[in-house]
């Protein structure tokens, strides 16, 4: 049952969601709170809180909006790169228990060092090849 309310089941509410598109059983929005020019979500429309719960045909929704919303943030932002990611569990930083996997732009410069990507979310585990 999801929690009452779930931020991303009550999708029609605009002051609360920008959604960019949508399809039969996923939607992207903006993030509220971007970490970059062009950050968004895509939600699957059922209420489930983890990646390893999706069926088959909501895995393949939520890619299709995710190939679809990466050409539009291309067009709009012109992004070096992007992380792709989903906080999957408290552990890992999920705060909306609802899956939702980000999409975030990267633009060369934005960090000053940015080897290692998603490694980065430890502290000091990043760049693997610094001694």
């Amino acid at each position: 049952m999801p929690e009452n309310p779930c931020l991303f089941c009550d999708r029609r509410d605009e002051k609360k969601h920008r959604i960019i598109v949508e399809n039969e059983l996923a939607y992207a929005r903006w993030d509220n709170f971007p970490v970059s020019r062009g950050h968004l979500e895509v939600v699957p429309k059922r209420h489930v809180e983890s990646f390893f719960e999706l069926e088959e045909e909501e895995l393949l929704h939520l890619y299709a909006l995710l190939l679809h919303v990466e050409q539009l943030v291309d067009a709009e932002f012109g992004p070096n790169g992007y992380n792709i990611g989903i906080n999957e569990g408290v552990a890992a930083g999920r705060t909306v228990h609802h899956l939702h996997i980000h999409l975030i732009p990267r633009y060369n410069g934005d960090v000053t060092n940015p080897r290692g990507g998603v490694r980065n979310i430890i502290p000091g585990k990043g760049d693997y090849l610094k001694k």
